[in-house]
């Protein structure tokens, strides 16, 4: 992560995995996903394992970074930091998970250890973690707290483990810093239960006269796999689910989920051509490969009592959902703890905001009740019915088509939901919705692709007679929902996502 020190010093996230070089293509055919490497031997177009469909129909999960730095103020630790700093006064996992239940979030993301090294369980590979600290006086196991809040709340854990250690000693050893690592995250996923996500990120070595350290990417995938099979894993370069090339919160308006995993042939690359590859993917990618979007509710990826005033608005987040969701993708968002370990008030607070308005904008989908028709193929009422398992199909041999929607009465709305049906695959590649005015039929929104979700803002429109074009897909369109919505709080301007100005 683009994460900055208060010194300045800032971290090039592309340098993930840079040490693996050309490995790194072998790697990522090497962990695919059970069936994907099947699928495109076969000829066929890839589709998401049940592991990725679990994970991209979440939608929201909160990721938590709390640790040495919520302490030191810092964004870096140098991993010499003293574990007596680590003493959150009323540290309560529930309530973390909780605050993410309640504004609509279905999994979390902790950061088990950071580049400090600091440990958040009380790990044999080292005395770098709360086993040392005054937590709990020494007995704590914050992992065991978060998974086991995760669970109880009905919702998923993963975990992130920094491949950079500033701490460890045998850091930059080659073999012996890779048996420590494998040995950290052995006792992870084999210790906590079930994992949705392992988050492993770009950090690797102290700067061009410091430490380097060359991991073992084919070892801690396999070690992922035999340990957590049901587990997707995100890095750059996947192997389950990729970056999407940026921390601002917004994927890249064409997205596909299948990549071509040659176009990122050595991970960490920060060229601008594999920067356009995270954002769009690839239409005749060979793997399934979706992307997660990353971005912090405060400008840093820490707690620090002086960015309490820059979190970001509630029209903020929603503004994130709609280019990040509503553009195929996934949303992580970072929302830190405070020094007494609890989510500060600022953020909840505008969790909440961000929970209110998406429940009321999408309470009520104006397209129910309309009668259907289509181009040919079968069940095309199946798009007003919001269980993503149906879906209307065309003709197997098509590779465009329409539907049509003919409302009782005419509606008001400004926000256009068309979702693909992905468990079979993602195919359409351009697609329009038009509302017939009485004498022609007039283009309201359209795109490339659609995917998992495709959200449209518009300018407010009264209609009672609409269609869904689909000008060209790869093989037969389906199509699992078509809404259409008013959103009751559009009444000014939407700031830029990506911008933390209106928070000022």
């Amino acid at each position: 992560m683009n994460h900055s020190s208060r010194s300045g010093f800032v971290l090039d996230r592309r340098r993930f995995l840079a040490s693996l070089g050309a490995a790194g293509s072998a790697t990522a055919l090497s962990a695919l996903p059970a069936g994907a490497l099947v699928a495109a031997e076969a000829g066929s177009r890839p589709r998401p394992s049940p592991a990725q469909l679990a994970w991209q129909r979440e939608e929201l999960s909160l990721f938590v970074h709390f640790g040495i730095n919520t302490f030191t103020d810092r964004e870096w630790g140098t991993g010499e930091e003293d574990p007596k700093l680590f003493a959150p006064a009323a540290l309560d996992a529930r309530q973390w998970v909780q605050v993410a239940k309640a504004a609509g979030f279905r999994s979390l993301v902790l950061t088990a250890k950071h580049h400090d090294g600091f440990c958040l369980w009380p790990s044999a590979t080292t005395t770098h973690s709360v086993a040392s600290s005054p937590w709990r006086d020494g007995k704590g196991d914050l992992v065991r707290e978060f998974v086991d809040a995760c669970r109880d709340a009905g919702l998923r854990a993963g975990l992130y483990l920094s491949p950079w250690d500033r701490n460890h000693p045998s850091y930059g050893q080659g073999r012996a810093y890779n048996d420590i690592y494998i040995a950290q995250l052995t006792e992870l996923l084999g210790h906590y239960g079930p994992l949705s996500e392992v988050w492993f990120d770009g950090a690797n070595g102290e700067g061009p006269n410091g430490k380097r350290q060359t991991y073992d990417w084919p070892r801690i995938h396999a070690t992922v796999r035999r340990l957590q099979p049901d587990a997707v894993m995100f890095s750059d370069a996947g192997p389950d689910v990729r970056w999407v090339g940026n921390e601002s919160g917004s994927a890249g308006a064409t997205n596909w989920s299948p990549v071509d995993p040659a176009r990122v042939p050595a991970p960490g690359a920060g060229d601008p051509w594999t920067i356009e590859a995270l954002q769009q993917g690839d239409p005749d990618g060979a793997v399934w490969r979706p992307a997660e979007t990353d971005v912090s509710i405060r400008p840093g990826w820490f707690w620090h009592a002086h960015e309490s005033d820059k979190v970001r608005t509630p029209e903020n987040l929603l503004g994130l959902y709609f280019n990040s969701v509503g553009r195929n993708s996934k949303l992580l968002l970072n929302v830190p703890p405070n020094r007494d370990g609890l989510l500060d008030a600022p953020d909840v607070a505008a969790l909440q905001g961000f929970h209110a308005r998406k429940s009321a904008l999408f309470a009520h989908d104006l397209l129910r009740g309309a009668r259907v028709r289509a181009s040919g193929g079968r069940d095309a009422e199946a798009v007003l019915d919001p269980d993503p398992d149906r879906n209307w199909q065309a003709d197997p041999d098509a590779r465009s088509g329409w539907l049509e929607f003919y409302l009782p009465a005419p509606v008001r709305f400004d926000v256009i939901r068309v979702a693909e049906a992905i468990a079979h695959g993602q195919h359409i590649a351009a697609w329009r919705v038009q509302l017939h005015t009485g004498s022609a039929w007039r283009t309201l929104s359209w795109g490339n692709t659609l995917g998992y979700c495709r959200l449209a803002r518009i300018a407010p429109v009264l209609g009672q007679r609409l269609r869904l074009l689909i000008d060209f897909a790869y093989e037969a369109p389906r199509i699992a929902q078509v809404s259409l919505f008013r959103d009751p709080g559009a009444v000014a301007p939407i700031a830029r996502p990506d911008d933390h100005s209106d928070a000022d």
